[in-house]
């Protein structure tokens, strides 16, 4: 006997995808998106900057190796929904500590499977990210388009994902003494950093100026996160009053936020950059980097112009802004997300290059 769809998910335009219920049961109105990666769903899921998002993974089979607790990019994920063609609830991990469908009952995220992945990633390139409802099959299309149109999607994603205080990360025989603002940030990067040989204080988005200068750090790293960088206004504040004088390094959103605080703009990509695989050149070097991308917004290039900041990397794919610096303000910031295992003494990486600017600031004081 066939078995029965038993959820759906309907997009702005009336298109209906059924499926199979995984995790939360709720109903939930997201923004959705796809993710080219093969692996690495429990690192998506647990991204703050997927908040609010319904992820659409394009590769078929998920959830076959669970997921593994200390893997986990936040302890607290946010992610709204997850498409999946294939759902596999018996892993195959001697880590795992959890399934997918645990983690994702026990944090509220929708799952639906058993749905045409490659019709509906091709829908999203075609006409663009946009509003859908994971919702009961029961749910007719007409309330379910009345339930997307009277739903507003919320942009105070940064607020409810940043920290409510401000934590410390420390690591033996620390050099460096960095503040992390935490946008949305990524356990992994702070990691990153305490390898680096640097203690990391974690604090809250709209830290005042002042209360960082009086922690006296040796560089500012300002996060990853959610949403659409303009309502990220203290992130650009604190750069504004920072730059020259610590080393800034920006990843993602704190990326756009730095050429936000600079006098660059920042606009909206179509479907966004979202996988493992994305080409960047490095303009100085000509070299190609592969690297994983998650978002979707970009900074437009010709607003760089007069700002002082260099472009320093593009997407071989469609010239996207992928890095930029300002020498003379120990400033930079990459679109994608930098190594997690820095080579320190090898001094490559872009680790490395915040390191470097930290001992030369510490050298020069």
């Amino acid at each position: 006997m066939v078995k029965q769809f038993d959820r759906k998910l309907v997009l702005e335009d009336g298109a209906e995808y059924f499926g199979y219920g995984f995790g939360d049961r709720s109903d939930k109105v997201t923004e959705i998106v796809f993710h080219t990666s093969m692996v690495g769903y429990q690192e998506i899921i647990s991204d703050p900057a997927c908040t609010d998002q319904t992820v659409v993974m394009t590769y078929p089979l998920i959830g076959n190796y669970g997921i593994v607790e200390e893997d986990l990019e936040t302890r607290t994920p946010t992610i709204a929904g997850l498409v999946v063609r294939e759902y596999n609830d018996s892993p195959s991990n001697f880590r795992y500590t959890r399934t997918l469908a645990e983690i994702m009952e026990e944090n509220r995220i929708a799952g639906i499977y058993g749905v045409d992945t490659r019709a509906l990633t091709r829908s999203i390139r075609d006409f663009g990210s946009r509003k859908a409802l994971i919702t009961d099959i029961t749910t007719t299309k007409e309330e379910a388009l009345k339930i997307l149109k009277e739903t507003a999607l919320p942009r105070d994603q940064v607020a409810r994902v940043s920290c409510k205080k401000k934590w410390y990360s420390r690591t033996p025989n620390p050099r460096f003494n960095v503040v992390a603002l935490d946008l949305g940030i990524k356990l992994s990067h702070v990691r990153a950093l305490n390898q680096c040989g640097a203690n990391v204080t974690v604090v809250p988005y709209n830290t005042p100026v002042e209360e960082i200068k009086k922690m006296k750090p040796d560089g500012i790293f300002l996060s990853d996160g959610p949403g659409n960088p303009e309502d990220a206004e203290s992130a650009v504040e604190l750069v504004k009053k920072l730059k020259g004088k610590v080393p800034v390094f920006g990843v993602g959103l704190g990326y756009q936020a730095l050429c936000l605080a600079y006098g660059a703009k920042t606009y909206k990509l179509k479907f966004g950059h979202r996988g493992g695989n994305h080409p960047v050149r490095e303009l100085e070097t000509g070299k190609i980097d592969i690297v994983t991308q998650g978002h979707s917004y970009a900074v437009d290039a010709d607003s760089l112009k007069e700002t002082g900041l260099k472009v320093t990397g593009v997407n071989v794919l469609d010239n996207v802004i992928e890095g930029v610096e300002s020498k003379k303000d120990r400033v930079f910031g990459v679109q994608y997300q930098p190594e997690t295992t820095p080579d320190i003494k090898g001094g490559t990486g872009l680790f490395a290059k915040f390191v470097a600017l930290m001992k030369e600031g510490k050298e020069n004081a």
